[in-house]
């Protein structure tokens, strides 16, 4: 019977290929513990390549055994690193296991690296930040505001060094202010107790403070990175501007400082204003007022002038005549306007009066004629009278009775 991949052969299990078994062991190795981890051991068989890539193992041994993992550096990470690896040295190495399949082997591909002491000081400082990181201490929301126009600036630093001579000379160049010097060492095993002290006694003195000291090597700088020096900072109720080494360099007190600044140098122009940019500025100032008072001026001297034109004498005079021609001119008019108005009022009320006269029932009494009622009625035909009866008549000056005697047609008459 023949052999084919992926088939038991006699009831054994399947036949891997080459491919499938790297894969099965890479896949093994993708595990956290192996992938971003620091690992602790004596370089042996340390080579540079002509592209700039190193090649080396770290060994072990350990009870009488030995433990050796190949390990690759390339050019990229490589050319950061501040010293050259060599066989025996005692390192380091932060980077990730995994299996290389084309030459079926695991190698760390190392991405730091750093000689034992040094290294076991970095991880310390890792850890120191995430535990003040998580006390709050680096919380941008604590952080204090710098005072634009300090008046006192004290100085945490040591007090022969060059950092205080930049820090003076630069705030006596740029703004005089008073500075007063709280001294300390700055490197050293206990540096960093007499740091965190100096700033105790700095504190509250002065409107702002300077902490810092000039560039040197992670070892010299470690100091800065105390816990104690972070809490120190921290509680300080004045504003620290933290200035540590140069600019490459970042320690926890930079962190933990309201303000920090590349160089000590740069700390002194972040604590005060330039009194040459400030003059100027005032000039500017000075200008703008006075191009703005002399528009405010000319403003108020044209409005003067009007109301001095509007308030003439004469030109009041000249308006008083023209209303009083006015209020004549309207005089006229209403009384004209009355008149009118009352003519036509006069017509109206006499031809009113001609037509209630000639609707007068009593207007012909005038002239001789008697209205004559029987009963209240009107009498309107003979026929309606008899002899013997009594009837009104009334006159235009008063009325009377009679007693009709007799009673005949108008063609009698």
């Amino acid at each position: 019977m023949g052999l084919f991949p992926g088939l038991p052969v006699d009831g054994q299990a399947a036949v891997l290929t080459v491919a499938e078994v790297t894969g099965i062991i890479r896949g093994a190795l993708d595990i956290p513990a192996l992938v971003g981890c620091w690992v602790r051991g004596e370089v042996t068989g340390c080579k540079r390549s002509a592209a700039g890539h190193f090649f080396f193992s770290l060994s072990e041994t350990r009870g009488g055994k030995s433990a050796v993992i190949p390990a690759v550096m390339f050019r990229g990470n490589a050319a950061a690193l501040p010293f050259d690896p060599a066989d025996g040295m005692d390192v380091l190495a932060f980077g990730t296991v995994d299996f290389f399949e084309a030459q079926g082997k695991c190698q760390l591909y190392v991405e730091d690296l750093r000689r034992a002491g040094e290294g076991e000081k970095h991880l310390l400082v890792e850890r120191w930040k995430k535990e003040l990181a998580a006390e709050g201490f680096f919380d941008p929301g604590r952080k204090k505001s710098v005072p634009a126009f300090p008046r006192r600036i004290a100085v945490v630093t040591s007090a022969t060094g060059a950092v205080l001579h930049d820090i003076t000379n630069i705030l006596s160049r740029r703004y005089p202010v008073e500075v007063i010097l709280s001294p300390t060492a700055v490197q050293g095993d206990l540096a960093h107790i007499e740091i965190a002290a100096a700033i105790g006694r700095a504190d509250g003195r002065a409107d702002v403070m300077i902490v810092g000291r000039g560039g040197g090597s992670f070892e010299d700088l470690f100091p800065f990175n105390r816990p104690e020096v972070v809490r120190a900072i921290a509680a300080c109720t004045t504003p620290v501007i933290s200035a540590v080494g140069h600019e490459v360099d970042t320690t926890l007190a930079d962190l933990a400082a309201d303000l920090r600044a590349p160089t000590p140098s740069a700390a002194a122009e972040l604590a005060v204003p330039d009194r040459v940019d400030l003059l100027a500025g005032l000039g500017r100032d000075r200008m703008r007022l006075s191009d703005g008072m002399f528009r405010q001026t000319e403003r108020r001297r044209d409005e003067l002038e009007n109301l001095r034109l509007r308030l003439r004498p004469d030109r009041y005079r000249r308006r008083i005549a023209e209303q009083r021609q006015g209020l004549s001119d309207l005089e006229e008019r209403i009384v004209r306007g009355c008149m009118q108005g009352v003519e036509r009022r006069g017509l109206a009320l006499s031809e009113m009066k001609a037509r209630l006269r000639a609707d007068d029932p009593f207007a012909p009494l005038q002239r001789g004629y008697a209205l004559a009622t029987k009963g209240g009625a009107v009498v309107r035909s003979v026929r309606g009278l008899l002899p013997g009866d009594q009837i009104a008549l009334r006159l235009a000056d008063g009325g009377c009775t009679v007693v009709v005697e007799d009673v005949y047609d108008a063609e009698d008459l």
